[in-house]
């Protein structure tokens, strides 16, 4: 392997801890959250110990340092991502909160009553439950893109979908966060703009490993999160092309995103602090900034490399335990990810096992039903890799999921979960 995990280990505090059965940690629950290292963990104490401060209107020296760093956030976010502009840039709660700013702010301006929202069966409720509320708001329709018996689905059948049900936004995952499959974005948003649609990208599960860059994609809106791209939680970003953001009303009210207010009315403020009403997270962005830098430090395309090595390992692996199924795409069509079921045990009981054996994994239907009830699936397990695992963890991963299998073949009991794990 020309990519060294064991070469950032150390980077990661909490990688040298055990888990609660006393086994070494291979954390392989990444999709749902990746941990910190600790560059950003002193960006964001750096932050709190030295110079913060509200930002923007202070005039004292605390907030003016806070302020610089804060827009610096801005701007290396915008570099990440290859932005025109920072006032394309939106600091958000996160990936859910981003989409819900477009639902609510463009959505309620541009929809109405017969428009179409058009999604894939393979998003995440963040990607799919605001435009069921749109559509209890305006009366518009959602539709889905269904998946093809290999996981993946079809330019043809994207293209005649647009043409055929003409709907106004096109919203898609760059990768899903179940079966790891990678979708043509940039090709996909060609389709859409030729059928007069505007397009938004949920990016959650592919800015933290592979380089994104909007204006290759050209999307109208992007979206992802902090939290799992090594920075911290409650910060998350929305980009969007700035003619689009300068049209869309605020959707959120109160200090920070006014220009003026009187007892009659308000103007808002310029972009992007249109978008950021209230307080802004503040250290968040300053520790995300810190986790972009560490994650170029490192190289993108080398994480995706090195995901895909350990993507095929374990893939390759499961598939030849006897009961064992893969959901998913080959490991040449999705990102690090491998979710799979176990005939005859619940997944709750497949990822129990594996924490016995110092494994973590996520259970439960991830935050995707419609996904799972296309698939006829309840729920699955699922392994996400970054790039701090190593091919020791892909092994000791496949051997606690051969016991797991072994164990519950004899007969051990196998219990059913009311509440399925609401995993991102």
């Amino acid at each position: 392997m020309s990519f060294d995990p064991n070469r950032y280990r150390d980077d990661f505090p909490i990688l040298s801890r055990c888990a609660a059965s006393g086994a070494p940690l291979a954390f392989l629950d990444n999709a749902a959250s990746t941990q910190r290292p600790q560059a950003v963990i002193d960006a964001v104490s750096d932050c709190y110990q030295r110079y913060y401060a509200n930002v923007h209107r202070g005039i004292h020296t605390l907030s003016e340092e806070s302020t610089a760093a804060y827009e610096q956030a801005r701007s290396t976010t915008r570099q990440f991502i290859n932005a025109a502009s920072d006032c394309e840039i939106i600091f958000t709660a996160g990936t859910t909160a981003a989409i819900n700013t477009v639902a609510h702010s463009w959505g309620n301006t541009n929809l109405a009553a017969g428009d179409v929202v058009l999604l894939t069966i393979a998003e995440h409720h963040a990607n799919i439950v605001p435009w069921h509320q749109l559509a209890e708001r305006s009366g518009c329709r959602v539709e889905f893109l269904p998946l093809g018996d290999d996981f993946t689905m079809n330019d043809q059948l994207v293209a005649e979908k647009l043409q055929s049900l003409n709907p106004k936004l096109f919203a898609f995952t760059a990768a899903s966060n179940v079966i790891g499959t990678r979708f043509p974005v940039a090709t996909w948003t060609r389709l859409a703009h030729d059928a007069g649609a505007t397009v938004l990208i949920d990016a959650a599960q592919a800015a933290p490993h592979e380089t994104v860059d909007v204006q290759q994609w050209d999307a109208d809106f992007v979206a992802f999160s902090g939290h799992k791209i090594c920075g911290p939680n409650g910060i998350g970003v929305l980009y969007g092309k700035q003619k689009w953001l300068e049209a869309m009303p605020p959707f959120l009210g109160g200090g920070g995103m006014i220009d003026r207010v009187t007892t009659t009315g308000f103007t808002p403020a310029e972009l992007p602090e249109k978008f950021e009403a209230g307080t802004p997270p503040i250290a968040p962005a300053i520790g995300l900034a810190a986790a972009m830098r560490y994650l170029q430090a490192v190289g993108l395309d080398d994480i995706a490399q090195h995901e895909h090595v350990l993507c095929k390992a374990a893939d390759t692996a499961l598939r030849e335990i006897p009961g064992v199924q893969i959901i998913g795409p080959t490991p040449d069509k999705k990102g690090g990810i491998v979710s799979f079921t176990i005939d005859g045990v619940h997944a709750h009981d497949v990822a129990q096992w594996l924490d016995t054996r110092g494994v973590a994994v996520r259970a439960g239907h991830h935050c995707a039903m419609p996904l799972h009830d296309s698939l006829g699936k309840t729920a699955s397990t699922r392994a996400s890799f970054y790039l701090y695992n190593t091919l020791d963890e892909v092994e000791r991963f496949v051997a606690a999921v051969k016991e797991a299998r072994e164990k519950f073949a004899r007969g051990g009991r196998r219990r059913r979960r009311r509440n399925p794990s609401p995993a991102s």
